[in-house]
């Protein structure tokens, strides 16, 4: 099988180091493997988007040596896409409208805690609307044991989740008509033919989502990996939201190699002194890691 991996970033700021640590992960599994390395960029919540950040992380890309084998795709442009993939889920009586506010499923979600009970979104829409105007698109997730989705994480190891009792039916077009990620990266993913997906552990929690969505549209599941994130001095996730600041260009190595650390590679005693050193040593250093075979 021809491996496809990719690096999905929101351009919602410039790159930060825990973008780099993602990166560097997704483009040395792609390289150990032989295989090929796409960029998508995650526009689709507009809202969230900032101008010109999307140019501006291609450019750091570029710079830290890591390019593309493809034209970098742009979620933006793929709207007609994402629509066509949730009248196929209609059109298998598979998804259906909510009409819930934020609030109110809030205060669902709180009287659930307070009686102990599940916190998923309780399908308050599933038999209905109820006079409420339609909001939002969910997908509707099985109950029992079809509920669960179990999968092999190449780094996290076995994993299972029970949509039903810890997500509930999720949204596939919000109630601002943006789509929702997990629909946008399930499709686009399909689409690029992506084998291998690698990426932070603060994604880990929607891989079953995205398996089970995956499932009801057909299309094959990709192998997943995803690497430790990069916490800041309180323990809080690296990112634009707390302060993390953007990459220095002009010294690439020193973050390539604070990377490569956070990765727990092992480069030798000798510093690799060009760019080009230091990706065959990272992608020698992964390939032993990950026990990946072939890979010289």
């Amino acid at each position: 099988m021809t491996y496809r991996g990719r690096f999905a970033p929101s351009p919602t700021g410039p790159l930060h180091f825990g973008s780099l640590v993602s990166a560097l992960a997704s483009w040395l599994d792609a390289r150990a493997h032989r295989g090929e390395w796409l960029v998508r960029i995650e526009d689709i919540d507009g809202p969230r988007t900032v101008p010109g950040a999307a140019e501006d992380i291609l450019a750091t890309l570029e710079r830290f040596g890591m390019r593309a084998d493809a034209t970098p795709l742009w979620q933006s442009q793929r709207v007609a896409h994402y629509r066509q993939a949730l009248e196929q889920l209609k059109a298998g009586g598979l998804v259906y409208p909510c009409g819930c506010t934020r609030r109110e499923i809030a205060d669902s979600l709180l009287h659930a805690h307070a009686r102990n009970t599940t916190l998923a979104y309780p399908g308050t829409c599933r038999s209905g609307l109820h006079g409420k105007p339609e909001r939002a698109w969910r997908l509707r997730v099985p109950d029992g044991d079809a509920a669960i989705v179990r999968f092999d994480d190449r780094w996290q190891g076995p994993q299972a989740q029970n949509l039903a009792t810890e997500v509930g039916d999720f949204v596939l077009r919000r109630a601002d008509d943006q789509w929702a990620y997990q629909l946008a990266v399930v499709v686009d993913d399909a689409d690029a033919g992506i084998t291998h997906i690698v990426r932070g552990a603060d994604l880990l929690d929607s891989t079953a989502r995205q398996i089970y969505l995956q499932h009801c549209l057909g299309v094959a599941t990709p192998a997943y990996l995803h690497v430790p994130v990069v916490t800041n001095e309180h323990g809080e996730k690296l990112s634009k939201q707390n302060g993390a600041t953007a990459l220095d260009s002009d010294r690439p190595l020193d973050a390539l190699r604070a990377a490569a650390a956070h990765l727990g590679l092992d480069l030798g005693s000798e510093p690799a002194g060009t760019l080009e050193q230091f990706y065959s040593a990272a992608t020698a250093a992964w390939a032993k890691r990950m026990e990946i075979r072939g890979s010289q």
